[in-house]
């Protein structure tokens, strides 16, 4: 019944600071709209932001931010990805590691945003 994921959203205390996160090391593009979260756009999903003191209904039971364990599958070579990790100096905490992901095996390596979000980073084995 299910067919994918359009979006998920993340509670953070700063959406300027993990905008620039996810932007200068993962790529993503800010999309701002009036009376809408601000998403950080990826593929054909997105990331919705909701800040800690100002977050949109309907919205999660107790929203936290630091509490996102999520993987992303990259569109570039996974050594791309660490790279750009090193680059910004964002430390790799596990990888990289192979793991099974929803469509087979998969290299990941794991890490954490400015808010301590675990990102897994992945990308399928041929």
């Amino acid at each position: 019944m299910i067919a994918g994921i359009d979006h998920f959203v993340l509670t953070v205390r700063s959406v300027d600071d993990t905008c620039d996160f996810y932007q200068r090391v993962l790529g993503m593009k800010r999309h701002d709209e009036p009376n809408r979260p601000t998403a950080l756009l990826f593929g054909s999903q997105k990331i919705n932001l909701h800040q800690v003191d100002h977050t949109f209904e309907p919205k999660a039971k107790a929203p936290t931010a630091g509490a996102g364990d999520f993987c992303l599958v990259v569109a570039r070579p996974l050594a791309e990805i660490c790279t750009s990790l090193a680059v910004n100096g964002v430390a790799v905490e596990v990888g990289p590691v192979e793991r099974t992901g929803a469509q087979g095996p998969m290299m990941s390596v794991y890490f954490r945003d400015p808010d301590g979000n675990l990102v897994e980073v992945s990308e399928y084995l041929k």
